[in-house]
């Protein structure tokens, strides 16, 4: 995404579609990427490296989670 972080992506697509649920992967651990400020409290993330199962269990916490 030339120009545009997933962060920023997110952010315009539940701007133009309230109530989009968003996961985001990452290669940093949870611990690196909510030190470097990145991550906003209540936003769901995935670390790889992550087995189908688990995305799939993740993918369904993320649709079942009251927006």
């Amino acid at each position: 995404m030339p120009g545009m972080n997933g962060k920023e992506l997110a952010r315009r697509v539940c701007a133009k579609f309230p109530g989009t649920r968003v996961l985001f992967v990452s290669g940093y651990t949870e611990s690196v990427v909510v030190h470097q400020g990145v991550l906003e409290e209540g936003v769901e993330l995935i670390e790889k490296p992550f087995a189908s199962s688990d995305l799939l269990r993740k993918v369904r916490e993320v649709l079942d989670r009251s927006v």
